[in-house]
């Protein structure tokens, strides 16, 4: 079982001159999810290399087991210090794709070449396809086989316009996210603000925040282990 997660390369928070990057619970739940589950992970980003940490992602509230495991593991840090160019990456040999969060992806991943091809690879051979939080931004512009946007006519979740109210960025990043998956026809669900809620479509799964990290990991996995249970 391989999988592929493919991280932000973007640290900057629009004109605010503040830092951004991936959010670190949303790398290091589905990680550990996917890793105590034998699967073999490769890491990937635009740029190569360190992908930008958002350095509120650090803070004492925002801290979970996952990330604690994470800040001890120099495995995992090493891994995530030289991911691949995304550039270079091919879709041969991977069972799903994986997207974290954090407000990085409403600026790169959302309009990048590379990560469209895989997504629509992906979608198009039948592999999980999964994101978390703001990762949902990366469905902005994959078509589906019928050249329509990938999610249109499917249920999703993501980001909502309320918890980026909350975080007092609403006129601060690119587009938000649950307008733009309604705009692309998609059938947008979302639950409380800051509640785990992930949403499962065929081979597509998405999470609503932050909190949903683990869960989405969890039900992107129950899809690779289900295929790989038939005969």
């Amino acid at each position: 079982m391989k999988i592929l997660i493919i991280l932000t390369s973007h640290d900057t928070l629009g004109d605010t001159g503040k830092k951004t990057g991936f959010w670190l619970e949303e790398f290091a739940a589905p990680y550990y999810v996917f890793k105590d589950a034998g699967a073999e992970i490769t890491l990937a980003s635009p740029k190569g290399r360190q992908p930008p940490l958002d350095p509120s992602s650090e803070a004492p509230d925002a801290l979970t087991q996952a990330t604690k495991r994470f800040n001890d593991d120099q495995d995992a840090q090493r891994a995530l210090a030289n991911t691949s160019v995304l550039s270079t990456v091919s879709a041969d040999g991977y069972d799903a794709i994986f997207f974290p969060g954090g407000h990085g992806p409403l600026w790169d991943l959302s309009e990048d070449a590379d990560s469209i091809r895989l997504i629509e690879t992906f979608a198009a051979s039948d592999r999980p396809v999964g994101a978390v939080c703001h990762a949902s931004a990366v469905f902005k512009h994959p078509k589906g086989a019928d050249g329509k946007p990938l999610v249109s006519g499917k249920n999703v979740t993501g980001f909502t316009n309320t918890e980026e109210d909350a975080v007092g960025l609403t006129d601060v990043v690119p587009f938000l996210v649950e307008d733009m998956l309604k705009a692309n026809g998609g059938n947008y669900h979302k639950s409380f603000d800051w509640a785990s809620f992930v949403v499962t479509d065929g081979k597509l799964v998405t999470g609503q925040n932050p909190e949903s990290s683990e869960e989405v990991a969890h039900k992107l996995l129950e899809l690779l282990q289900t295929a790989e249970s038939k005969p």
